[in-house]
């Protein structure tokens, strides 16, 4: 079953609020960023431990960054097949992606039977083993 012109209207303000808030964590992130100096993250004195934490917390919050950046690209290209009339439909198979899924995921391109199989045939990030 098709979108209808509420559900539609719906997804766009979504699409666009969480692109908004997604800027604003990003300017956050990224005054925040320029604030911290990696030496303030490992301590005046230089222990391994407190390099590490440093590292640690860089990292994330380089991964956090990333994420954030994705999915706005994400909402950049939903957005853009909304007005192209193209928004709702699996980028893989050309079915309809369903309604709720595009409510919980605004950004998705696939419907759910080809991310699964997207995420089963690409490999992702490593994932602890134990």
């Amino acid at each position: 079953m098709a979108l209808t012109p509420q559900q539609m209207q719906e997804l766009r303000k979504r699409i666009l609020d969480r692109r908004r808030q997604l800027a604003a964590e990003l300017r956050g992130d990224a005054e925040r960023s320029r604030g911290e100096q990696y030496g303030e993250l490992a301590g005046a004195t230089h222990d391994t431990g407190d390099e590490s934490v440093a590292d640690l917390l860089a990292d994330l919050g380089q991964a956090e960054l990333n994420r954030d950046l994705a999915e706005l690209r994400d909402l950049e290209v939903a957005r853009m097949r909304l007005d192209g009339g193209t928004y709702g439909i699996c980028a893989d198979c050309g079915a309809e992606i369903g309604y709720e899924r595009l409510r919980a995921n605004p950004g998705a391109t696939r419907c759910v039977a080809c991310q699964s199989r997207h995420e089963k045939t690409h490999a992702g990030p490593g994932a602890p083993k134990l």
